[in-house]
Order: C-alpha cells, then structure tokens, then sequence
C-alpha cells in the first residue's frame, strides 16, 4: 500500500526548514569566495540533502526534492537571494542560527514519521529522522572542504536522533499528529538553542593521539 501524501501544513513547514537551510548553505559558498553555480549547489545541497537521502534509503523514490517542483525552487530562491544580499544577510546570522535549530527539530520529526509511514521500525525511522536534520549540514562541509561541524563538537545530531526517536515513540500511541510533532521536535529544539547558548560541546578526545 502507498503511504499516505503528507499534509500541506507539514510540506509548507518541510519548505520553510529548506529555505533556512539552503540560505546557511549559500552564505558558507559566499565566505569560500564561490561563484553564483558554487553557492546554487551548495544551498540546494544543503537545503535538500538529507531529505534525498533519506528517501533513497527507505525506498520513496522517485525522492520529493524530484517528484515536487517546489522542492528545487525553494533552495535556488534562496541562494539567490544570499547572493544579492549576503552581507545583510551574514548580519542577521545569529538569527538564522536560531531559524535552522526550529528547521532541524521539524525535519527530524518528518524525517523519521515518514520512514515510519514505508515500514521501517523505532530506531531505524528515528535514525532516518536524525539523517534528514543533518544530512545537508554534512554533504555542505565536504563540498565545501572542511570537516562537518558536527564532528567538531557541536551537538546537532544528538538533539536530532533524540527528538526523531519521541516523535517515533509517541506516534505509536492514540496522539494527534500535532502532538507528536510538537513534543519530538520541540525536544530537538530547545535542546539544540541550549547547546548554543551555553556553549555545550559533544566529548573530545584529550591529550595527543598515540604514535
């Protein structure tokens, strides 16, 4: 059986979550001194990354961002908009820092409700959801040559898997939609802005490595 279309309020949200993150994807193209192609790339890759992953490893192809028009135009919007404006825009990072945290709590819920949706179990969907927030953020870094910040302390996945695998848990129960999108992705959330304003980094290794 097919798996049910999802809402038009959760495809304007999923929009709105590309749209912030291809603009982070296209103002670190701008800081690598990148040309207009470089920064298109970059954003869409970001914007749309995890999302195309995601559903080539459930199994939902061909993935939205090539079955929904409005899944490509979204990123290219936004690169271009980067390019005009990026230095009002690179003002206003901290703000879109907060933007991507809300962009990272719903696409880990979305993520994981959909892989849920083809069949596949709690930790695997909730794994699915973590690989939707941050699959773009790494796939970004790489194109851009340097390592993903979320290897370098920052505490991006963990919120992720943890608000996916709520959000997998409390759809298995009698909740409203909204319910479980609200507690899974408001986890993932608040988790996230606190690792930002405190300052809380993964563990790191200490000391030199063994030669």
């Amino acid at each position: 059986m097919q798996p049910p279309e999802p809402s038009s309020a959760l495809v304007v949200l999923e929009l709105l979550g590309i749209f912030v993150f291809a603009i982070s994807g296209a103002l670190v193209a701008v800081r690598k001194e990148l040309d207009l192609f470089g920064l298109l790339v970059l954003a869409g890759t970001t914007g749309l990354g995890g999302g195309f992953l995601r559903d080539v490893l459930i199994g939902a192809v061909p993935p939205a961002a090539l079955a929904d028009w409005r899944y490509l135009l979204v990123p290219v919007g936004a690169g271009v908009l980067t390019f005009w404006w990026h230095p009002a825009i690179g003002r206003m990072e901290r703000t879109v820092t907060v933007f991507d945290a809300f962009g990272l709590g719903l696409f880990c819920v979305t993520g994981a409700l959909k892989a849920v949706d083809y069949g596949l179990g709690p930790v695997p969907a909730a794994l699915m959801g973590m690989v939707t927030g941050i699959g773009g953020g790494m796939a970004r870094d790489l194109l851009a040559g340097r390592v993903p910040e979320i290897f370098r302390g920052e505490l991006y996945a963990t919120p992720a898997l943890a608000g996916a695998f709520i959000a997998v848990m409390l759809d298995r129960t009698d909740l409203p939609l909204l319910v479980v999108a609200l507690a899974g992705g408001g986890l993932c959330i608040v988790w996230r802005l606190l690792a930002i304003w405190r300052h809380w980094q993964a563990p790191m290794p200490k000391g030199p490595a063994s030669v």
